[in-house]
């Protein structure tokens, strides 16, 4: 039966091998850097813990329970707290991606949230884009506080760590991950040069409603 498990996930195991790679030759992950998953089952699939993504084979990819437990010949990545927590609380989410994204990790040393400084950050679900604030690697504590942050969110930076974004699934999880780091390296050139101005609330009320039809969620008439 475990087998047979296995054969069905394969093609999702790959996937989030291509999707770390992906994040390494983007820069956006080096080295053991980072963590992916997606929902699978009645559980999850992630990376494993303290593997570089060149090194990882598809029986390296982590089965874990809603319960967290794990299935497979590795240890999962310590950060599976929070990915489980993601799946339990938002039905929606389909793959969470976290990275070490250089300019997420700037503003994440100063504790900055993403204001609404360009209509791109309602990409992330809301008026801006939370920084959770800090707790210790793969504790509950900071998946309680990523939780808080992800509240009608789909991203959010994680204090003196990184960033996660999330999706409806892998690819678009990852797509989220590289708009929100291009934000965040907007963010910080323009903080270079003094303090940018932020869009209001009543402006990002209708970009956000517009987003409702934008590109993959638009409906067709």
């Amino acid at each position: 039966m475990a087998e047979k498990r296995y054969i069905r996930s394969t093609r999702h195991r790959l996937a989030i091998i291509d999707a770390m790679l992906r994040l390494e030759k983007s820069g956006l992950n080096k080295g053991m850097a980072g963590n992916i998953s997606v929902r699978w089952d009645d559980g999850f699939l992630v990376t494993p813990s303290g593997m570089p993504a060149r090194k990882v084979h598809p029986e390296d990819i982590v089965r874990m329970s809603m319960e967290g437990q794990p299935e497979g010949r590795r240890k999962p990545s310590s950060e599976w707290r929070f990915h489980r927590d993601l799946y339990a609380s938002r039905p929606e989410i389909g793959a969470v991606v976290h990275t070490h994204a250089p300019f997420c990790v700037a503003l994440a040393v100063l504790h900055k949230s993403i204001p609404a400084y360009h209509y791109m950050v309602a990409k992330a679900g809301g008026k801006d884009i939370r920084c959770a604030p800090y707790a210790t690697y793969g504790t509950q504590e900071l998946s309680d506080h990523v939780i808080k942050a992800m509240d009608g969110r789909q991203a959010c930076i994680m204090a003196n760590h990184g960033m996660i974004a999330a999706g409806p699934d892998l690819e678009q999880a990852l797509a989220l991950a590289v708009e929100v780091e291009e934000l965040a390296e907007g963010y910080w050139r323009a903080l270079q040069l003094g303090q940018p101005v932020i869009l209001d609330d009543a402006e990002m009320d209708v970009v956000l409603e517009k987003f409702k039809g934008y590109g993959i969620n638009a409906q067709k008439a």
